[in-house]
């Protein structure tokens, strides 16, 4: 009704399981997001940085994704995203450590070059040194708007293997016209 996702989904139990971050496949956020040129334009920005992610061997983790890019924010402030925010939970591949890893990922990790390059606000960590202060702050961050109003966000798998189904129902749907 206000143009979020909930924080819990509506007509379950307030205190049950059924809540944010919501666990989605890429291919269903590009089904649901994918809504004008604006908007298929940062989907394919965050396809490329996964992309670039599986590129260096990063292919197990996932994704918080959340911003004004899962709102309605065309009709709340009547402008499109700009981008869409990410905090990317890795699992170091085998045979790498943090410090051997840092200068391929380092590029993926720049907040002024994500944003410019894939229009992804992104920030990354290593799970095994994830902290519960680290995830506390992200959900309790994420889990409102800044005037207050409780909201939801997504959960994305890292999958190499099925990405390429939400690039083409991306590449379906620009060519669609986006429904028109």
């Amino acid at each position: 009704m206000a143009g979020i996702l909930p924080p819990v989904r509506p007509g379950t139990n307030p205190a049950g399981p059924d809540r944010s971050p919501y666990t989605v496949s890429l291919h269903d956020l590009v089904n649901r997001f994918a809504t004008s040129p604006e908007r298929a334009a940062i989907l394919e920005g965050l396809i490329d940085y996964r992309a670039d992610l599986y590129k260096i061997g990063i292919v197990d983790g996932f994704q918080w994704v959340n911003g004004s890019f899962l709102e309605d924010i065309e009709t709340n402030e009547s402008r499109p995203p700009n981008d869409i925010d990410v905090v990317t939970y890795i699992v170091i591949p085998s045979g790498y450590s943090q410090a051997s890893l840092l200068p391929a990922l380092a590029p993926l990790m720049d907040k002024k070059a994500t944003k410019a390059k894939y229009k992804v606000d992104a920030h990354v960590f290593d799970l095994k040194q994830v902290t519960i202060p680290n995830v506390c702050y992200w959900y309790s961050l994420w889990s409102h708007r800044r005037d207050g109003l409780w909201k939801g966000f997504a959960h994305l798998p890292l999958d190499p293997a099925k990405d390429s189904t939400a690039q083409t129902a991306l590449v379906r749907m620009t060519a669609s016209g986006f429904g028109s």
